[in-house]
């Protein structure tokens, strides 16, 4: 444990060994998330965005309550309301009405502050802006994406639509980065990446994230979207870099805050935040690879 972890008795510390957490839980809570998704994208589209925001909003509220370790005390109310905002919007009227809803939400956040006077007001602001981009704004590209297939909030059970298609292919190869990643890192771990940011991170696991992204990209694109080899390979690639970015910067800011993890929310896995980390960092490129390349 490091310092910046805190403490747990030691009658209440468990040992879930290389793997780091317990697995059963995590599992299970996998699956019932999985099952979420994959029946809100199939069955009716509006019902997954419906899914994203919530997820919005407990980022934000997971932010607020981390940045609170450090005094800094962001606005919850106009940042949960924006980012939903930014959701829809981003999902029935496009891009520039996305940075539109994010440009109007961070003038509303630094008009909030005002009410609180001077003090803390430039440290407030901008981890409030942080949060802005890092949580609403980034994942509003999977609006972006899913709306590839249209809008239409029709029920019904629908595998050819390309936004559905998009969305499943993002979800699949970064959880091939992340899983790639740890069964190497617990199978033959050796050489740490970055010891001071993620002790358990090493350069093995980013070999198995490497050849577990481009194998599902490649394989996906080319037989799930009809898209080139190539297309899958770079997005492989782009995948990895951007995952592996992702997962460390969520845990630099944690050591900063001084939490282990986010919050609870998710048996086996921690916060939400713990698990959107690759997810908020590979759906811009991955969108604008798609967008360019195959749809």
């Amino acid at each position: 444990m490091t310092s910046s972890e805190p403490a747990v008795p030691d009658g209440l510390q468990k040992d879930h060994g290389r793997a780091g957490r317990d697995l059963p839980t995590a599992i299970a809570s996998a699956v019932v998330l999985v099952g979420a998704i994959l029946l809100s994208l199939l069955f009716w589209k509006t019902a997954f965005m419906a899914i994203v925001a919530a997820a919005v909003v407990v980022a934000i509220w997971e932010l607020h309550k981390g940045l609170g370790a450090k005094d800094i005390d962001i606005p919850e109310q106009p940042l949960m309301l924006g980012g939903v905002v930014m959701v829809v919007v981003a999902y029935f009227y496009g891009a520039p009405a996305l940075v539109t809803a994010t440009a109007v939400t961070s003038l509303v956040i630094m008009l909030w502050l005002l009410r609180r006077g001077v003090d803390g007001y430039v440290k407030n602001a901008t981890a409030a802006v942080f949060t802005l981009v890092y949580v609403p704004f980034l994942g509003s590209f999977v609006a972006l994406l899913l709306a590839e297939g249209g809008t239409n909030p029709g029920i019904g059970f629908d595998t050819d639509d390309p936004g559905v298609r998009g969305i499943i292919t993002f979800i699949a190869i970064t959880v091939a980065s992340d899983t790639g990643g740890y069964v190497a890192g617990v199978l033959f771990g050796k050489h740490p990446m970055a010891p001071v940011i993620s002790p358990k991170k090493s350069w093995e696991g980013f070999a198995g994230s490497t050849v577990a992204c481009v194998a599902v990209g490649v394989w996906l694109v080319t037989a799930f979207l009809g898209g080139d080899w190539w297309v899958g390979l770079l997005l492989g690639l782009i995948t990895v870099v951007m995952a592996t970015l992702g997962d460390l910067c969520e845990s630099v800011i944690k050591r900063d805050l001084g939490i282990k993890d986010m919050s609870q929310v998710i048996p086996g896995h921690g916060g939400l935040m713990d698990r959107l980390d690759s997810l908020l960092a590979t759906i811009a490129p991955i969108w604008l690879i798609l967008y360019y390349l195959v749809f």
